[in-house]
């Protein structure tokens, strides 16, 4: 673990390394029906950079730091299923829900809009 970031995409705060694929909830930057696989995608939305020790925090995201990556495919979340019962009145109700996702690769992690390797 030479190196990570913290960002945010899809409501969610998410730790990421170079190299290592993640799932989130597709948001504006990252549809699933608008982006194809391999499609380059940068987010500019990074709380923090740890690298060799020294950690980079921002208020509320670090100015100029980019994690840049790929997706790899649009696919959808496994199902959740809700059961609704009222009591004493046999009134039954079974819904289900899958969201959408889009699993992205980090390439690389630039705190100045430089390559943390170069």
């Amino acid at each position: 673990m030479n190196a990570y970031a913290v960002i945010e995409t899809g409501g969610e705060q998410i730790r990421v390394e170079p190299g290592r694929f993640y799932d989130v909830r597709h948001s504006a930057s990252l549809r699933p029906n608008l982006s194809s696989p391999n499609t380059k995608i940068l987010i500019y939305r990074v709380l923090m950079i740890y690298h060799e020790s020294t950690i980079n925090l921002g208020h509320p995201w670090l100015g100029g730091a980019v994690v840049k990556g790929r997706i790899l495919q649009s696919r959808l979340e496994n199902r959740i299923t809700i059961h609704k019962r009222r009591s004493g009145k046999k009134t039954r109700r079974k819904l289900g829900h899958r969201q959408n996702l889009v699993r992205f690769v980090v390439d690389s992690i630039c705190p100045n809009g430089k390559d943390l390797y170069e």
